[in-house]
């Protein structure tokens, strides 16, 4: 490779493109905001990991020290992202008469196998919001005096004590935040607000009831707020400013405005044209996955979970080489004929590599041969991590001939660094996985297979047919010359 290209990296901020200039020389200091541990982590949001997991490999592969963060949210976040509403967490564990922390305790570890499951790598912190409260709470006597007021449900952030406010979310002044105002009067009756913009940051615990997570604080009994948890767990573990801020845009319109104005009232209340004051110098968010039956919620019973994936006889690496294929600020419709397509490609990728299996590690991958190829995947994932044209720049790479297949292995397993897809890690075994619904075992497809093929060779084409109409109201199909030698599938 010749001299690595700039990374530039699309900044929600400022609507802009802008090369990546850490805080701290050769570092690289990440926050991603994680998930509200009440319920099952579904596919979309998947995604937002995803995506910083890929910009976390870029920073390494670029040669920055990672530091990167992921929040855990097991108290504060409400069913409305206002201030309106039940305790997530508090409505699923009366729902399901178990204590709230065995609930925080099953979907944190749901959500961890699902990491682990699309090789998603661990960041260098999990912070769980409950581990920070009395920072919390310190962190809000500080701000509380200019820019905060008290009501009988709790402690208020005035939006109007900082500096351009609901920039992120691509508004400039108070006085535009008419259409905010609105949606916020929509979800959020809270009697006496100032503005209706402005936002907990501590929840009183109303009177004759009892929440299971509560603590004392100066403004009573109660739960901190959503919004304050990231700012405290961001400056305490990243220190302000930070490098990058990433979440789904979802957050981008109400939590990380929100999360902007905490940080400014607690470092300098200075304007947003110094993008250091909003707590990290950039922020990045990815796209929507959208999935057209509505089957994304989770409220709509069977929600489209990663589980349900792979019960349906995908590996859940198919997922992440399907956000690979779309750039992540570009929303991804979801579709099981498109997840099919994902595996597809993961599978002719895999059978590729599976010819440099026994080619020795530890080549040098700078050679010859591959230096434009080097330098146009660095110069695909520079450009605010191109990874669609990344994935063809990785098989183009696999497609070099007449080259030591060591060199080539050591190529290919440079790239995946960033893109993550495993590849010498998986078999083709591995991709292939029995539906759950399935009524056939895949001892029994093979037995059934190799008959078939007997009887082929020996011209019996009704029992081969025979054979394969059985199989197919198993729901097997065979693939007479599939290409890729997979030779059958379970329909899902």
């Amino acid at each position: 490779m010749t001299d690595a290209a700039p990374l530039m990296l699309f900044n929600s901020l400022t609507r802009q493109t802008e090369p990546f200039a850490p805080v701290h020389a050769g570092e690289a200091r990440v926050y991603t905001c994680g998930p509200t541990v009440y319920n099952y982590p579904h596919i979309g949001n998947m995604r937002a990991y995803v995506f910083a997991d890929i910009l976390g490999r870029t920073l390494s592969f670029k040669g920055y020290t990672l530091t990167h963060v992921i929040n855990i949210t097991d108290v504060g976040h409400l069913t409305d992202d206002a201030d309106a509403g039940e305790d997530k967490m508090e409505k699923m564990a009366a729902e399901r008469a178990q204590s709230i922390w065995d609930i925080a305790k099953h979907y944190t570890e749901a959500y961890w196998a699902d990491v682990k499951a699309l090789n998603i790598r661990q960041p260098a912190h999990w912070s769980i919001a409950t581990d920070y409260v009395p920072q919390m709470i310190e962190w809000a006597e500080k701000i509380a005096p200019k820019h905060c007021y008290e009501l009988d449900s709790g402690l208020y952030f005035d939006v109007s004590t900082v500096a351009d406010y609901a920039l992120l979310a691509g508004r400039t002044k108070l006085d535009q935040l008419k259409e905010t105002e609105e949606a916020h009067m929509r979800i959020d009756p809270v009697k006496d607000k100032r503005n209706a913009a402005d936002f907990a940051i501590w929840r009183k615990t109303p009177p004759g009831e009892k929440r299971q997570m509560e603590w004392n604080s100066p403004w009573g009994r109660g739960a901190p707020g959503w919004h304050l948890e990231c700012s405290v767990m961001g400056g305490a573990l990243l220190g302000f400013p930070f490098d990058i801020h990433t979440g789904g845009i979802d957050h981008r319109e109400i939590h990380h405005p929100n999360e902007i104005a905490q940080n400014q009232a607690y470092c300098c209340t200075n304007g947003l044209d110094v993008a250091d004051n909003s707590g990290a110098r950039m922020w990045m968010h990815n796209n929507f996955l959208v999935e057209r039956s509505g089957k994304m919620s989770k409220s709509s019973g069977e929600f489209l979970r990663l589980q349900l994936l792979i019960d349906k006889g995908y590996h859940p690496l198919a997922y992440r080489m399907m956000c690979c294929q779309a750039h992540y600020r570009s929303e991804l419709e979801f579709s099981w004929e498109g997840l099919g397509a994902a595996l597809t490609r993961l599978k002719r990728l895999v059978m590729a590599v599976e010819r440099l299996a026994d080619a020795p590690a530890g080549a040098d991958a700078n050679h010859p041969k591959f230096t434009a190829i080097l330098d146009k995947f660095d110069a695909a994932i520079s450009d605010d991590l191109n990874t669609p044209i990344a994935l063809t720049v990785l098989e183009e790479a696999l497609a070099v001939k007449k080259v030591d297949a060591a060199v080539k292995r050591a190529v290919v397993e440079k790239l995946d660094t960033v893109l993550g897809l495993g590849l010498f890690d998986l078999t083709r075994a591995d991709l292939r996985i029995r539906p759950k619904a399935a009524q056939i075992t895949e001892d029994e497809i093979e037995t059934a297979l190799s008959a078939r093929k007997a009887a082929r060779a020996e011209k019996d084409f009704a029992r081969s047919d025979a054979i394969r109409d059985d199989l197919a109201s198993k729901g097997v199909e065979v693939m007479d010359g599939d290409p890729l030698g997979w030779e059958w599938k379970l329909d899902a």
